[in-house]
């Protein structure tokens, strides 16, 4: 049976999802059942502070179980992501560069479900600051639909042509089902600031 309980330490975790509303309906149906499995798990929740497409719907779901649920989103994007009106927090901040950092800001773990070029960027940045040892904690991916399976191809080709190494594959984990993300966590490998030391990939080396 999946455990639908957050593991030992993972108190706050940081959610990426898409803004659109033209998606197909399993999409939402997913973003749905991450938050009411983030929710009943009772662990804190930060994401962009969208109102619309999956973010509404995981946040929705998340504050029906009771989580506390801090949105954060840049002043000019209200008018596009809809800040959310229900939730816990909405802090309004200047930019996306802002953004991603107070989104990242005391977070034990990361969650992406699916998303466009804008959840590519947070992805990009948060697993660049794990191979880097500036971030420690679990990173799964939601992968509704096989979404994520060229994006992962596409990291593994980074290895094999020596952009990266072996070990960053290990940065993430990917499951098919949110009710799967706590095992995600709980079979992540472990990672510390150690990780500096094989950032750089060297000839000869990992």
């Amino acid at each position: 049976m999946i455990s639908q309980t957050a593991p030992d330490g993972i108190k706050r975790i940081t959610v990426y999802a898409s803004s659109s509303n033209a998606l197909a309906d399993s999409y939402y149906d997913a973003a749905s059942r991450l938050g009411s499995v983030l929710g009943r798990a009772g662990v804190d929740i930060v994401y962009g502070g969208g109102g619309v497409g999956l973010m509404r719907d995981m946040a929705d779901h998340a504050l029906s179980e009771g989580a506390h649920v801090h949105g954060v989103i840049p002043d000019f994007l209200n008018t596009v992501e809809h800040g959310h009106k229900s939730l816990s927090r909405l802090e309004v901040v200047n930019d996306m560069r802002e953004r991603k950092r107070r989104m990242l800001i005391d977070s034990d773990a990361v969650v992406s479900l699916p998303g466009g070029s804008g959840t590519f960027e947070e992805l990009f940045e948060v697993l660049t600051l794990k191979r880097l040892g500036d971030f420690l904690g679990p990173i799964v991916l939601v992968n509704t639909r096989g979404y994520f399976d060229r994006f992962v191809g596409f990291l593994q080709h980074s290895v094999s042509e020596r952009f990266m190494s072996e070990r960053h594959l290990d940065m993430w984990s990917v499951v098919d089902q949110p009710e799967e993300v706590f095992e995600g966590m709980r079979s992540a490998r472990k990672w510390s600031a150690e990780a500096r030391k094989f950032a750089a990939v060297r000839k000869n080396h990992d």
